[in-house]
């Protein structure tokens, strides 16, 4: 097959599967809020259940609906009926998928879970089925035609039904007013997860590996300070430890590169006064965010922060590595 023909097929696969997920706007009517309710009011789980690559797309929408704030389970039709029915509650929901509707797997355990009490919503191609007549509520995900040249592998079909479960799952989710914070719980193995779940009590570095000296100190000591504790800066404090400035790695270059002499200038001399700082209750997310919106607006790049208590007292203190460390940037 020539170069150009391949692009060309490819190109035609895309426009059908598009086609076939415009059309599922102008499907959506009452059926659909039913749907959404009937999840919305479960009090239990949401069953999904799919044949071949029914099932296939079924285990995403399941994966889906338990990560957005719906508990959910994908079971496989066929050992449902060898066992796995069981798993299904009165309390329950179900959704079944079959494109055709009168997929024999499903079909045939569908009376037996509609003897249990348990709500039924469909995700059907014909809207005249036998899975689309029985299920209390039935979703029209039906195509015009599939991608594969012959009109027979499923691909438009699963992708409609994929994206309609995506639909479902969404506006659910936006009922539920499910919020990033609870993605993150059901997410605390991922980057976002990190981000939204770990403080800055958790990161931070206390004790003696604060970089810290006196307001009467030397620069040669505050550099001393500064190397030995790793972090790229160091702390100017009081007597009673509260913050009165601090010195970066980047301060250094800059006073270098204005050709001062920083063994004769004092520490308070060459410190940022009014240095930024965090309290130790601040998510790891919102640190990344205010370093991000320092260097946003033209500020000289923060890479180094000290964490205070309310009355000043330095508690802490982070730099990127940190959030590198953690998995959170």
């Amino acid at each position: 097959m020539p170069p150009l023909q391949v692009i060309d097929h490819a190109r035609s696969v895309i426009e059908i599967e598009t086609a076939a997920i415009s059309a599922l706007s102008d499907r959506l009517d009452y059926r659909f809020e039913k749907a959404c309710q009937m999840i919305l009011e479960c009090p239990g789980r949401v069953v999904v259940i799919g044949m071949g690559k029914s099932g296939h797309i079924g285990g995403k929408i399941a994966a889906t609906l338990a990560s957005t704030g719906t508990p959910s389970f994908f079971v496989h039709p066929g050992e449902a009926s060898h066992g796995d029915l069981g798993m299904i509650t009165p309390k329950d929901l179900v959704i079944m998928i079959s494109n055709s509707g009168e997929t024999v797997e499903i079909v045939s355990i569908l009376p037996i879970v509609k003897r249990l009490g348990v709500q039924t919503i469909a995700l059907t191609g014909k809207m005249n089925s036998t899975l689309a007549s029985l299920c209390d509520a039935s979703l029209d995900v039906s195509v015009d035609k599939e991608a594969c040249p012959h009109n027979l592998a499923p691909t438009a079909s699963t992708t409609a039904t994929l994206v309609m479960g995506d639909a479902l799952a969404v506006v659910v989710q936006r009922q539920r007013g499910f919020s990033a914070q609870d993605f993150a719980r059901t997410h605390p193995g991922g980057a976002l997860g990190r981000r939204l779940l770990l403080y800055a009590s958790d990161i931070m570095h206390s004790g003696d590996e604060l970089p810290l000296v006196g307001q009467n100190a030397t620069m040669h000591e505050l550099l001393l300070e500064m190397t030995s504790k790793s972090l790229g800066m160091a702390g100017v404090v009081d007597d009673d430890g509260r913050l009165l400035g601090m010195f970066t790695d980047g301060d250094l270059r800059r006073t270098l590169n204005d050709r001062i002499d920083i063994y004769k200038s004092g520490v308070v001399d060459l410190m940022c006064r009014e240095p930024l700082t965090i309290r130790d209750d601040m998510l790891a997310e919102e640190i990344v965010k205010l370093m991000r919106e320092h260097a946003q607006y033209g500020l000289h790049a923060l890479n180094s922060v000290f964490v205070v208590n309310e009355d000043g007292l330095v508690i802490g203190a982070l730099n990127t590595y940190d959030l590198l460390r953690v998995g959170v940037i």
